[in-house]
């Protein structure tokens, strides 16, 4: 059994996980300007890889477009004028569907970098409220993508999605939501809150919402016959397949603290 579950890829997963998580654990600690450069850079890094992968023409104005409205995002919370970015979001959508084909492609590949920069910057903000509300974020979804993983490789069984992902099964997407959904909650009781059912279904949703997300990437570079989106990171491909699921997740996570309220987004994500 054991060579069934240790494999190459693994042993990439690992090693990349050695070299990144330091660096994105470490940028969150010291929150700030570091922390809104990643994300800014991740969006970028994701805009780029879906730019090549959907065939986007012409390719620099896009990019441009997509790295302003990145940056203008992430920005904008830091200068404490969230409130603007949809304003900012809709222009840029406009300019791509103007300049920019296929349309379709181009605004979607604009909205996903800007989900994967935005909401984390938001509920991270300056207290440690906002510290634990992205420690959660994480939790749940490498908790999802570590017990997926390990338990579609051990358990085996039906798949999930075939023709969109071969190698998911049912009992991954499963145990992936069981790991992710206690690692979360681990983190918030570590973090001083008590134990609450709702945190509790939020963590069980955000990690389903990471599944999705990483489906919903699948479908896309399966219609472009593409395996992976690029090659940045050994043993995941490029950024945007190690960040599709946490875009994903990251989004639900500020809608739903949007909709609870609060003195901050990380309050109202956290804290009921």
């Amino acid at each position: 059994m054991i060579p069934v579950v240790i494999g190459p890829d693994l042993k990439q997963r690992t090693l990349s996980a050695i070299v990144l998580a330091p660096v994105v654990l470490a940028t969150t600690v010291f929150g700030g300007l570091p922390f809104l450069l990643l994300w800014t850079l991740a969006g970028t890094g994701v805009l780029l890889e879906w730019c090549g992968v959907a065939r986007l023409s012409p390719r620099v104005p896009y990019l441009a477009i997509g790295f302003v409205v990145i940056a203008a995002c992430a920005g904008l919370k830091a200068v404490g004028l969230p409130e603007s970015v949809p304003l900012v979001l809709l222009v840029g959508l406009a300019v791509c569907a103007l300049l920019v084909r296929p349309r379709l492609w181009a605004a979607l590949g604009l909205v996903c970098a800007a989900a994967c920069a935005f909401p984390v910057v938001v509920l991270r903000g300056d207290d440690q409220v906002g510290l634990l509300s992205v420690f959660f974020l994480f939790a749940v979804v490498w908790g999802t993508d570590i017990g997926a993983y390990f338990t579609g490789r051990i358990v085996g069984g039906p798949k999930l999605w075939p023709r969109l992902s071969p190698n998911k099964t049912w009992s991954g997407a499963i145990g992936g939501a069981v790991f992710g959904t206690l690692a979360g909650t681990g983190v918030a009781l570590a973090g001083g809150l008590l134990f609450s059912p709702v945190l509790f279904l939020i963590g069980l949703l955000l990690s389903v919402i990471s599944q999705s997300g990483d489906l919903a990437e699948s479908a896309f570079k399966r219609a472009f016959g593409v395996k992976d989106a690029g090659w940045l990171i050994p043993g995941h491909g490029g950024i945007l397949d190690r960040l599709d699921g946490f875009a994903a997740a990251a989004l639900a996570a500020l809608v739903i603290a949007v909709l609870h309220g609060g003195p901050t987004p990380a309050a109202g994500l956290l804290l009921w």
